[in-house]
């Protein structure tokens, strides 16, 4: 199948999976594909309910709705990617901007290892990610392993391994995982300087998304971009 065929036919599956499960779907989702990763972005996607909630700047009831409901969802995305399109995902990743009422979807796809093959250079690749890592230390701590890659010109992937503290391990052991990530969630995206990271990128910043992996202590951010 040609990718453009591909991209076209997972965004009409997620786009009415999103409609049947949430009552209304995403009027836009564009899908991007470059090993090892497939990237989905979602614009205009905020149910009724969440819409009223969202004026009430009720996020987080909101966020943790969206995580029982793709809890219960990604199992199903994986398995569908992996027959139909014979994309194997190991993991999947989501975050929402609910006031631009957008979101991603990053799925990680199941590789023996890693090498730099995946992570080509780009212009200031190693200063963008010195910022970055100056966020970390300030929220949690400098990631053992960072790395970042371009998946077309408007999405941009930072991944960070090895970024928890021994707090936060013994807070997700306690049985905290959900108030923590969401708590930073906030957090990273309160501290990242937009300006800053725009000024290094050379490029407009139209939406900022960050998951965890608690368990696996790996963390990956999404930059959506307008190039000039």
């Amino acid at each position: 199948m040609e990718k453009k065929s591909l991209n076209s036919e997972i965004a009409g599956y997620i786009g009415k999976l999103l409609r049947d499960n949430f009552g209304k779907g995403p009027t836009s989702v564009y899908v991007s594909i470059k090993k090892p990763f497939v990237s989905i972005y979602l614009k205009d996607f905020l149910a009724p309910i969440e819409r009223l909630l969202v004026g009430q700047k009720n996020f987080q009831k909101v966020e943790e709705t969206r995580d029982l409901m793709f809890e219960e969802l990604i199992p199903e995305i994986k398995a569908t990617l992996r027959i139909s399109a014979d994309l194997h995902i190991k993991n999947f990743y989501y975050d929402w901007s609910l006031e631009n009422k957008t979101g991603v979807l990053l799925g990680v796809m199941d590789h023996d290892e890693r090498n730099e093959q995946f992570y080509p250079e780009f212009p200031n690749k190693k200063m963008l990610e010195d910022e970055m890592i100056k966020v970390s230390e300030i929220a949690q701590k400098a990631p053992d392993h960072l790395n970042s890659m371009y998946l077309n010109n408007r999405t941009l992937v930072m991944e960070r391994k090895g970024i928890l503290t021994e707090l936060e391990k013994e807070l997700i052991r306690e049985g905290n995982k959900e108030q923590l990530l969401l708590s930073k969630r906030q957090l990273e995206k309160r501290l990242l300087d937009i300006k800053v990271f725009e000024s290094v990128l050379g490029v407009t910043i139209k939406d900022v998304f960050v998951d965890w992996d608690f368990y696996l202590d790996i963390s990956y951010l999404i930059f959506i971009v307008k190039p000039k």
